[in-house]
């Protein structure tokens, strides 16, 4: 009998995954009905119609009142509604990917698209030594890898896949097909970055994600767990770590930055610092959130608090 009821839960939990991907599904289907600026507009205007309706706007208002107590209650909502509508815009730009990365260096009028730091980008290609490029869940960060396939860059880009399986294969498909090689987070998947470290290939990761019993730091001065394996993979092959992001701007325009290289904190004796690196990534990240707060999604639970807002 207990047998029957698992089956029968676990066929539900199922059912319920994949009806909730056919409705993801539909309504990106619905959106290539239309030309990429009023698809992302529309995207953008439900969103922050539809998600303040939901139990994560709570999470946002918290974590927004966290992060900036100086603000007012106005702000805050102002920002957490503009997130939401930066989750629209995220979800509709995977529709028209392909057609968003226009940038042309020989263009006399600029496109959609503009890169800060193409001498790096090419620096990269044609050096022959490994890499590390960071980046944060902060605009259309999907761009990033499509800028650095665009150059020529032949870097593999570590991600986390959703929960949902029928949306993660998806998914996966749709970014391998564009971003060149993907390496889904698990728990073999530093090995797999190892690899490309050691055959002198680049790499990419987001450094903004919850990580469990990750390194002590904290983000806007509150505590969190961070991920050491950027720290451990510059130890183990001391190769050089730039920044990058991308930036809305107005007209569904995007800015790509790649930043100068980092210096990465070591000890008295000259090994990596892995904690203080850790430290140095959230640092980063923080003023780039500081800066464009509204790009960043807020509907994590990276200060790990959702289990308190449940009491």
């Amino acid at each position: 009998m207990k047998m029957l009821i698992t089956r029968i839960v676990l066929a539900a939990r199922h059912f319920r995954q994949w009806l909730l991907a056919q409705i993801a599904f539909g309504f990106l289907n619905f959106l290539k009905i239309f030309p990429a600026d009023p698809a992302l507009n529309f995207a953008d205007w439900l969103v922050r119609k539809v998600g303040p309706m939901t139990s994560r706007h709570k999470l946002m208002l918290v974590n927004l009142a966290n992060a900036f107590p100086e603000k007012s209650e106005a702000e805050r909502e102002r920002i957490a509604l503009a997130s939401w509508g930066n989750m629209g815009r995220l979800a509709a730009e995977y529709v028209f990917l392909d057609r968003l990365f226009d940038f042309d260096p020989e263009a006399k009028e600029p496109g959609r698209i503009e890169v800060s730091g193409i001498p790096l980008f090419l620096g990269l290609r044609d050096d022959p030594k490994p890499f590390i490029v960071f980046t944060a869940h902060t605009g259309c960060f999907e761009l990033l890898p499509v800028a650095g396939s665009a150059f020529g860059l032949n870097v593999t880009v570590m991600f986390r896949p959703p929960n949902n399986p029928y949306i993660a294969e998806k998914v996966f498909s749709f970014r391998s097909a564009r971003m060149g090689k993907l390496v889904p987070s698990h728990a073999g998947s530093s090995f797999a970055l190892a690899r490309q470290l050691e055959a002198g290939k680049g790499i990419g990761v987001l450094v903004d994600q919850k990580f469990q019993k990750g390194l002590s730091t904290s983000f806007f001065g509150l505590p969190v767990q961070t991920n050491p394996l950027l720290a451990k993979l510059v130890r183990q092959f001391d190769c050089e770590v730039y920044p990058a992001r991308c930036i809305r701007l107005p007209g569904n325009r995007y800015r790509l930055e790649i930043e100068p290289k980092i210096e990465i904190p070591r000890t008295a004796t000259g090994a990596v610092d892995v904690q203080a690196t850790g430290q140095m990534l959230n640092d980063k990240v923080e003023s780039w959130v500081r800066e464009n707060p509204e790009q960043w999604l807020w509907y994590h639970d990276r200060w790990n608090i959702k289990h308190s807002l449940k009491r």
